[in-house]
């Protein structure tokens, strides 16, 4: 019998799949009471899980990133799906179909990176090829780089996710690029692939998405900039000629401020035309994966509204059924 996914469960349906468990807590309730808060997930979406009448053995009896065979009901509770849980078991991953739990399957991340190879290798510049071909040559870079996740909760937050953000940007690169002449193409397109490169070595996506020590302590944008540094003095000796200057300085920029401002944890402003870029088209992809999610994931089909999401101070119209609109 096939399996019912997050995205096809409905209000008071009885739940009885297996699904993969994140971000568990132990929680009190105002009477006192105890009770398991966490996330379950599989490569449709996750959902807010809870079981009541919780207690210390229930907490440590199994830990982030294992499958669960979950029983309980989905309902609706302020307009988002939640899961009661009455009772879960411990399930092996042998037992488990890995691909239920891949938002990306391995296709798809192997088209993903080909395309990452071709805008790489398909640049202009002597210097700034030189310097991809030295990260895509390194096969442990490249493994993580195309298993790692973009984020652990908003966007492309999924094993591949951060492939699958730095393609689409690098993609936005090529479109706009052409429209401004001044903008240094190539620049542009290698900021794309780099702005987000540190994610691989700050967060841990074995199974469970989490931030690592090194990701706590110093960050992927601090992290960034040392693996550009370590790959720049690798092109040098590939090619036996210096890396400009200049072109080092820009990059280590453009990682550095593409979050575009202070408060988003930017240490530096973009201050040029490639990093100004760089921050919208990042902050342009970023929006439209995360708020595009909350439209798909929202599976209360009788409202055209989602629920108010605090982190955008609004609701989403996601439109009618077709059989209820009207002319």
């Amino acid at each position: 019998m096939s399996r019912r996914f997050i995205q096809q469960l409905s209000d008071r349906e009885q739940v009885d799949e297996v699904f993969l468990v994140a971000d568990k807590q132990l929680r009190t309730n105002r009477q006192g009471g105890l009770y398991l808060q966490m996330r379950l997930s599989d490569r449709t979406g996750s959902v807010n899980a809870m079981m009541w009448n919780a207690n210390e053995k229930l907490y440590h009896g199994f830990e982030n990133g294992q499958y669960l065979q979950v029983q309980g009901t989905a309902q609706f509770y302020n307009g988002a799906l939640q899961v009661i849980v009455n009772h879960f078991d411990h399930t092996p991953a042998s037992q488990v179909d890995e691909a239920d739990f891949m938002t990306l399957d391995v296709r798809a991340v192997d088209r993903l990176a080909t395309r990452v190879s071709e805008l790489l290798r398909g640049m202009q510049s002597n210097p700034l090829r030189n310097l991809a071909e030295c990260f895509l040559m390194d096969e442990a870079f490249m493994a993580r780089f195309t298993t790692a996740p973009a984020g652990i909760k908003h966007h492309h937050a999924y094993r591949g996710g951060l492939l699958d953000h730095i393609v689409s940007l690098m993609e936005l690169a090529t479109v706009v690029a052409p429209r401004y002449p001044e903008i240094d193409a190539d620049l542009l397109l290698m900021g794309a692939f780099l702005h987000d490169v540190g994610k691989i070595r700050e967060l841990t996506y074995e199974r469970d998405l989490a931030y690592s020590d090194e990701g706590q302590l110093v960050g992927h944008l601090v992290i960034g900039v040392s693996l550009l540094d370590e790959k720049i003095r690798e092109a040098g000796k590939l090619s036996g000629e210096g890396f400009p200057d200049e072109l080092r300085l820009r990059l280590q920029h453009m990682i550095l401020s593409h979050h575009g401002e202070y408060e988003f944890g930017s240490p530096k402003l973009p201050m040029t035309l490639e990093a100004i870029a760089l921050h919208f088209l990042d902050n342009l992809d970023s929006k439209m994966h995360s708020i595009g999610g909350v439209m798909r994931e929202d599976a209360n089909d009788a409202s055209a509204w989602t629920p108010y999401q605090a982190t955008l101070g609004r609701k989403l119209f996601k439109g009618r059924r077709s059989n209820d609109a009207t002319d």
